[in-house]
């Protein structure tokens, strides 16, 4: 039997790739597509209406961003979109537009500025209803992010909606939400360290986690210095439990993947222990003078399934069969 069917019944936690890319002209969404296209699926592409649309043309840039989704160029069906706020008149038509025109090859949907786990299971039912309307049978996977004090204190609800696949930390938009009583340091090098920051990036990371989800860390704002941007990345993930990373320029995108990957040696080591386990028909076993049981054997499992869906090539994992 697989890992999935034994330790989860057949329900495997979500996995996404590990770094979520962001564009919004059309210059940059052209140039993201074409990264993709050189360095694998290892990203997903998020095409921005909500601030990339220029003022007066929305509507145009929702058509545009559907006919690059439709395109020749998205080899990997891994863009999503990024709508207007709820409370934009332009969300609607941001529905309207990428349903009807590209529905069958979006990604997902991702929502900002939302304010309670009520206001979106009302938005995804119109997601829903709209794709009814157009015979689009697939559910969309919907990705929320959290920046305002409303949506943090419901994360925990909003993660346990069933069509939600990811919740992001809108971190710049949650510190101006405190009107000046967090300092501007706190969106960059303070964000780790400042307590209200801390409790947020926990809060929405333990939800995540709760409902088996993926809790996907914010914008990093430095784009050249890469060991601040490693730096980031490593304490989003060993220190708040993140397994995925916005990103806002192409310099930022191998190093969230490197850093948010499985390393060789890990892909490696879970394999043994699942092989050894799997002998032993899913009992406890000893493995390097250790114990392990199907506590450890999640977490390995979980290993292996970030680095089938980091989009790097791990040669370990061609010859197993236990994703197909």
């Amino acid at each position: 039997m697989k890992p999935s069917d034994v330790l989860f019944e057949g329900k495997a936690p979500k996995a996404l790739p590990v770094c979520d890319h962001y564009c919004g002209t059309e210059i940059r969404m052209k140039k993201a597509l074409a990264l993709q296209k050189e360095l694998g699926p290892c990203f997903d592409i998020t095409f921005d209406c909500e601030d990339g649309a220029p003022i007066g043309e929305e509507e145009n840039h929702a058509h545009l961003v559907a006919s690059l989704i439709n395109g020749p160029e998205n080899l990997f069906g891994r863009v999503g979109v990024r709508v207007h706020d709820p409370q934009s008149p332009h969300f609607t038509q941001d529905i309207e537009i990428l349903i009807k025109e590209c529905a069958n090859r979006l990604a997902y949907i991702t929502i900002p500025k939302v304010e309670s786990a009520v206001q979106v299971s009302h938005l995804i039912e119109q997601i829903n209803s709209k794709a009814a309307q157009h015979e689009v049978t697939a559910l969309i996977p919907i990705h929320v992010l959290i920046e305002t004090h409303t949506s943090l204190a419901d994360a925990m609800h909003i993660a346990s909606l069933s069509q939600i696949e990811c919740l992001s930390f809108g971190l710049m938009d949650f510190v101006s939400a405190h009107y000046g009583a967090i300092p501007a340091s706190a969106m960059n090098v303070d964000q780790f360290t400042h307590p209200l920051i801390q409790r947020a990036m926990l809060d929405i990371a333990a939800s995540c986690h709760r409902f088996a989800i993926i809790p996907s860390h914010n914008v990093c704002t430095e784009i050249h210095d890469l060991a601040r941007i490693r730096d980031d990345c490593l304490k989003a993930k060993d220190l708040f439990g993140y397994t995925r990373k916005w990103s806002i320029h192409p310099n930022q995108i191998p190093v969230i993947v490197e850093v948010f990957s499985p390393q060789n040696h890990q892909v490696a080591e879970a394999i043994q222990i699942l092989q050894a386990a799997q002998n032993a028909n899913w009992g406890p076993i000893q493995f390097e003078s250790k114990l392990h049981d199907r506590a450890s054997y999640r977490f390995y499992w979980a290993v292996l399934q970030r680095a089938k869906n980091s989009g790097k090539n791990f040669p370990q994992l061609n010859s197993l069969d236990w994703f197909n």
